[in-house]
């Protein structure tokens, strides 16, 4: 570092010098008056652009999506101001040079905002963000240096300091550029990794578990490539990392085993079809829910609380998975209920059926998945019955609430027969005898 120290002193005096020559130019006459019609023509412009602005806004407002004519309504609203700023300075700019008054600042502001617009169009497909601002900065900062002449001397600035790493050296504007380019490697990387999972999770040729695999798989790949390039461009030798390589080896064996084992279950659970994005499952827990994301370690199951569990693939591979909706979705459900003795077991019959077709979860295709009515057992103070009821597709995805709603017919049914639900009932006989002994045990004396 002590070597850079000449080199840091120079940027410093270059930096000085340009600042007195800015803060000469900006004094003189000619500049004064060039900025005045800058400032004027970006106040006239700006009150033209506002009402083209507000209709393209409601234009915009309307789509209601995200799309390619959205960015492009979005694109333009940006460039609004800048390209009416630029067409009012064209004019002032002529009007200066034929009477004969200095332009050079005006070329500039018009030749900046020319390259802001430039920037605006080369970033619209991007998500407005930390990084698409930065871009978009990046990019403009690097057009401005050019422009106002300052990129070759802080090129050559930059180069003249040299940073020491041990026995390496490397110049500052090496150092720059590469992690400049570093950082884009990494965002491409990112960009073409999100690209690709849209693509697979959108195939149609695809299930959308399988897409959505293949997506994140491929975004990891994408990422991954853009990291090793990125450390090339860096200047980091990759020979040095095989030692850390068996390390993270040795971390996957041991550390991070149950990430990797639930990887696997993942791609297991995928092959077989047992399991995919939509279907109604119950776990051994007694947890159930509707299949939202299965990705590379756990899936995402929402109940029908709009609950979202996250479950580790292993789940779904060591205990007992219960697949409500895997090859047919028709369910049968059965309902107990129970009435006194001696209630006609034809007029039972009768109200079961009648709470079961006023429910619209009845499946009944008037054969063999007709709803029934069971009498399965005498119990020790009523007779139990079963409602038998296949359900539609969509009642099966509410268990809780399908049971409530027949549980709620049944009674109501019961109640318009005027049919018992018996209480449970107990007798108490207690046996005396006709001779009641009674002994008094004397105690102890004081």
């Amino acid at each position: 570092m002590p070597a850079a120290v000449p080199a840091v002193e120079k940027l410093m005096r270059i930096a000085s010098k340009w600042s007195s020559e800015a803060v000469a130019d900006l004094a003189s006459p000619d500049t004064v008056w060039q900025l005045a019609a800058i400032a004027v023509a970006a106040a006239i412009a700006y009150g033209l652009s506002r009402v083209p602005r507000k209709r393209l806004m409601s234009v915009a407002e309307a789509r209601g999506r995200i799309d390619f004519v959205l960015l492009a309504l979005v694109a333009v609203l940006r460039m609004l101001w800048p390209a009416f700023t630029v067409l009012l300075l064209v004019g002032v700019t002529a009007a200066f040079e034929a009477a004969g008054l200095g332009s050079r600042s005006l070329h500039i502001a018009i030749s900046l905002l020319t390259a802001w617009i430039a920037v605006q169009i080369v970033t619209a497909g991007m998500t407005r963000g930390v990084v698409s601002k930065t871009v978009a900065f990046s990019l403009w900062a690097f057009a401005a240096l050019y422009i106002v002449g300052w990129l070759g001397p802080l090129g050559a600035g930059l180069e003249s300091v040299v940073i020491r790493f041990g026995t390496a050296e490397v110049t500052l504007l090496r150092l720059l550029t590469s992690l400049g380019l570093a950082a884009f490697a990494l965002w491409l990387g990112w960009l073409i990794g999100n690209l690709a999972q849209s693509q697979m999770r959108s195939a149609q040729n695809l299930p959308p578990s399988v897409g959505g695999l293949l997506g994140q798989t491929l975004k990891g790949v994408a990422i991954i490539i853009a990291f090793v390039v990125a450390l090339n461009l860096i200047g980091v030798n990759l020979g040095a990392l095989t030692f850390f390589s068996g390390a993270l080896g040795v971390g996957i064996g041991f550390g991070l085993q149950s990430i990797f084992s639930n990887f696997i279950s993942g791609v297991i659970l995928l092959m077989e079809k047992t399991l995919k994005v939509g279907d109604f499952i119950e776990l051994q827990g007694g947890l159930s829910g509707l299949v939202k994301e299965i990705n590379f370690r756990s899936t995402v199951l929402t109940t029908n609380d709009n609950i979202d569990i996250i479950v580790p693939n292993e789940a779904f591979i060591k205990n007992q998975l219960i697949n409500w909706t895997h090859m047919d979705a028709k369910r049968r459900i059965h309902v107990p209920f129970g009435v006194a003795y001696g209630t006609p077991k034809e007029l039972v019959h009768k109200a079961g059926l009648e709470a079961a077709s006023r429910l619209p979860w009845t499946f009944d295709d008037q054969g063999d998945r007709k709803p029934q009515v069971w009498l399965v057992r005498f119990g020790e103070f009523r007779l139990d019955f079963e409602l038998i009821v296949w359900l539609t597709d969509e009642a099966v995805l509410r268990p809780q609430r399908v049971m409530a709603d027949y549980v709620w017919e049944i009674h109501s049914a019961l109640e318009r027969h005027n049919i018992q639900v018996p209480h449970p009932q107990r007798d108490l006989h207690l046996k005396t005898p006709d001779v009641l002994s009674v002994r008094i045990e004397p105690g102890d004396k004081p």
